[in-house]
C-alpha cells in the first residue's frame, strides 16, 4: 500500500473514531473521561493484550485530539461537547446521510443547479461534497442529477447551508443521452 493510501486510510480511521466519541458525548451529557475510555476498553477485552493496548491508546489519543482541537472540553472530571464539536458532528452526519430509493423509478430526473459566488467557495465545496456523498451524479461543475424524489432533502439543504436563492431544483422529464445516467443509477424505463 502506498504512502498516500495509508495516510487516507489512517485519516478515515481517526475520523470514524472521533465521530463515535463525539456522538457518545452528545448523547450522554454527564460522561466522565474515565467512563468514556473504560467502557470502550471493555469492548476490546476479548482481543489479545497487545491489540487491546493499541486500541486503548488510540482511544486516549483520539480523546486528547478532540480536546486539543476544541471539539470536547474537560469540565472537572467530565467531558463536554463544545459548540464547535456539535457543528463538526452535524457536518459528519451530512456525509453519512443516504436518500431513500423507491422501488420503481417515475422516469423523471431531479436536477440541482447552483450558483454560489467565489467569496463563498468553502460553502460551495461543502455542498459538492454533500451531494456526492448522498448519491447525486455531477453533470457539470454546478449541475447535479438524481433520479428519485428528494425535495425534502433539498429543502433541508437550503435551510442548513443558507443558500435558498443560490440553489435551483428542477424536475425534468428527459435528459439528452441519459443512457449513462440510467446505468449509473440502475434505473430503467419499463
Amino acid at each position: 500500500m502506498g504512502k498516500m493510501e495509508q495516510k487516507v486510510k489512517d485519516g478515515i480511521r481517526h475520523t470514524k473514531l472521533q465521530n463515535a466519541m463525539l456522538s457518545v458525548a452528545r448523547s450522554v451529557s454527564d460522561l466522565t473521561a474515565e467512563m468514556l475510555t473504560g467502557s470502550i476498553y471493555k469492548m476490546y477485552k476479548l482481543m489479545d493484550q497487545n491489540e487491546r493496548r493499541r486500541k486503548y491508546r488510540s482511544i486516549l489519543a483520539a480523546r486528547e485530539r478532540l480536546c486539543r482541537h476544541g471539539l470536547l472540553r474537560r469540565n472537572g472530571r467530565f467531558l463536554e461537547l463544545t459548540a464547535k464539536g456539535v457543528k463538526k458532528l452535524r457536518e459528519w452526519e451530512h456525509y453519512n446521510y443516504k436518500l431513500p430509493r423507491p422501488g420503481k423509478w417515475d422516469e423523471r430526473w431531479r436536477i440541482l443547479i447552483f450558483d454560489i459566488p467565489e467569496k463563498r467557495r468553502r460553502l460551495r465545496n461543502r455542498l459538492r461534497d454533500t451531494l456526492r456523498a448522498v448519491g447525486f451524479k455531477q453533470l457539470q461543475r454546478s449541475v447535479w442529477v438524481y433520479p428519485h424524489d428528494c425535495e425534502d432533502f433539498i429543502t433541508l439543504l437550503k435551510a442548513d447551508f443558507k443558500i435558498g436563492r443560490d440553489l435551483l431544483y428542477v424536475i425534468a422529464e428527459a435528459i439528452e443521452n441519459d443512457r449513462a445516467l440510467r446505468d449509473y443509477f440502475e434505473v430503467y424505463t419499463t
